[in-house]
C-alpha cells in the first residue's frame, strides 16, 4: 500500500473573504450540494483512522478551502489528536494548510509553530494587485490583514510559503511583485495560473490569463529569478525547480508538470473523497469516508480510469518540442 496524501476541506466552500476568481467558488455552484459546511468531528475522526488504517510509510494532511479556519483552532487540535491517536504504526505525518490570512492570530502561529505545519500564504503580489481581486466581505482590500499574517508567522517561526494567483494583473506586474516579495524577505514561492470559471468561453473575464500573457510572465519572473540565481540568492520558485529537475532527468513533484494526474484524495466536509481538487464535482465522486473504505476509494477510481485519462495527450501536443517539460 501507498503513502496516503489528504487534501482535506473542512469548511467546504465557506469562506471569510471574496475574490473575484476563486475557482473553487465556481467549482461548488457546478454541484447538487454548493456548501457542505463545516466538517463534524466524526467524519474528521473517520476520514483520520481509515487514512491510517490503509497507509504505510507516510501520511501527508493538508487543510485547504474555502477558508480552513474557519472551523476554528479546536477543530485542529482536534486533528492533530485523532492523528497521534491512530498513528499506531508511527509513519511519517506531514502536515499543511492553505489560508487567505485574513483571520490568523499570534494564537493560530502558536499553534502552526507547535505542530509543525507548513502553511501556505496567499498573496497575490503588492497592495495594488492583491486588492484588485482578493476582497473582504464588503468589498474591502484585505492586504494588510494578509500582510500581517505573514510577519506575525514570520515572528513566530511558522514555515509558510507565498502562493500567487497569476491572473491578468499580477502577470503585468511580476517586476514590482518580485521586488516586494525580496523586500518583505519571503524565500519560498509559489505561482499559480487563474483559471476562468468552468463552461466559459477562456478570455471574457476582467481577471483573465491568456496563454500567451502567461508565457511572458514566466519568461519574465525567469529572467528575474536567474539574475538572483547566478548571485546566489535566489528565492526557491516551485515551477523552476521543477523544470530544472526534468531536464536533469528528475520526476517532477508537481502533477500539473508531469503531465499525468497523480494520486489524491481530496476530502470534502461531509466525508466525501475527489480524485483531484479541481474535480470536486459530482460525476467524479470516488465515495464517502463515513462509509467507504480507503481501499474500495482507490478501486472506484480506477473504474473511472481517471489517471489513465490524464495520459491521452493529443498528437499536437505530443510533436511539441516542448512536451517533456
Amino acid at each position: 500500500m501507498p503513502p496516503v496524501n489528504l487534501l482535506i476541506k473542512p469548511a467546504s466552500g465557506l469562506c471569510n473573504m471574496e475574490c473575484d476568481y476563486c475557482f473553487y467558488c465556481d467549482e461548488t455552484q457546478k454541484r447538487k450540494q454548493a456548501s457542505y459546511g463545516l466538517m463534524s468531528k466524526e467524519t474528521l475522526e473517520n476520514v483520520i483512522r481509515k487514512a491510517f488504517s490503509y497507509a504505510e510509510q507516510s501520511v501527508g494532511i493538508a487543510f485547504q478551502g474555502g477558508e480552513p479556519t474557519l472551523c476554528g483552532i479546536d477543530f485542529f487540535e482536534e486533528a492533530v489528536r485523532l492523528v497521534k491517536q491512530y498513528n499506531v504504526n508511527n509513519l511519517k505525518i506531514e502536515f499543511a494548510l492553505q489560508t487567505n490570512g485574513y483571520a490568523i492570530t499570534e494564537e493560530w502561529c502558536e499553534f502552526f509553530k507547535k505542530n509543525h505545519f507548513l502553511v501556505g500564504l496567499s498573496v497575490d503580489g503588492t497592495q495594488a494587485t492583491h486588492d484588485k481581486y482578493r476582497h473582504g466581505k464588503k468589498g474591502e482590500g484585505t492586504y494588510q490583514k494578509v500582510l500581517q499574517a505573514a510577519r506575525l508567522m514570520k515572528k513566530s517561526g511558522v514555515d509558510f510559503n507565498i502562493l500567487t494567483v497569476v491572473n491578468k494583473e499580477t502577470a503585468e506586474n511580476i517586476d514590482s511583485i518580485y521586488k516586494e516579495y525580496k523586500r518583505n524577505g519571503w524565500e519560498y514561492l509559489q505561482f499559480i495560473a487563474c483559471l476562468d470559471p468552468i463552461g466559459e468561453i477562456r478570455g471574457q473575464r476582467e481577471y483573465s490569463l491568456t496563454p500567451k500573457a502567461y508565457g511572458e510572465f514566466l519568461v519574465r519572473l525567469f529572467h528575474l529569478w536567474y539574475k538572483d540565481w547566478k548571485r546566489g540568492k535566489q528565492p526557491y520558485i516551485r515551477q523552476f525547480e521543477n523544470y530544472i529537475g526534468i531536464l536533469l532527468k528528475y520526476e517532477p513533484e508537481s502533477c500539473e508538470q508531469r503531465g499525468v494526474c497523480g494520486i489524491q484524495n481530496v476530502v470534502e466536509a461531509d466525508g466525501g473523497v475527489y480524485p483531484c481538487d479541481f474535480y470536486v464535482l459530482d460525476d467524479f465522486k470516488l465515495g464517502n469516508l463515513n462509509q467507504d473504505t480507503m481501499a474500495k476509494i482507490q478501486e472506484r477510481r480506477s473504474e473511472i480510469g481517471f489517471i489513465e485519462r490524464s495520459r491521452n495527450h493529443s498528437e499536437d501536443c505530443r510533436q511539441c518540442r516542448w512536451f517533456s517539460l
